[in-house]
């Protein structure tokens, strides 16, 4: 077992986004992101097959897809989606969310 304390990554970068990497095996990766309020994790997809999750922790924002789409996000909020859909965030207040992605890329 391992135990990962997120609270020792709260950390924002004034410029945009922080990201750790707090897990990363053949299986999935997790990595914790924090964006500063205002601020957008770009549009994007992955040409492979496997999914991506992201959990809202801390802050207010959306879930972002494609055609502008958006779903209000808040903690305890879990978006999961496969990896090839259109997927990002944006942050309305400081936002920390934890992604994971299986398989790990």
């Amino acid at each position: 077992m391992k135990k990962i304390e997120l609270d020792q990554t709260r950390e924002f970068n004034p410029l945009g986004m922080q990201n750790t990497v707090v897990h990363d095996s053949e299986f999935f990766k997790i990595i914790n992101f924090n964006i500063t309020a205002g601020r957008i994790f770009p549009v994007h997809s992955h040409d492979l097959e496997g999914q991506v999750s992201i959990l809202v922790i801390e802050g207010t924002g959306a879930f972002l897809g494609d055609n502008e789409a958006t779903i209000p996000a808040k903690p305890g909020d879990l978006l999961v989606s496969d990896i090839r859909e259109p997927h990002g965030v944006r942050a309305d207040t400081d936002l920390r969310i934890v992604v994971t992605i299986a398989p790990p890329i």
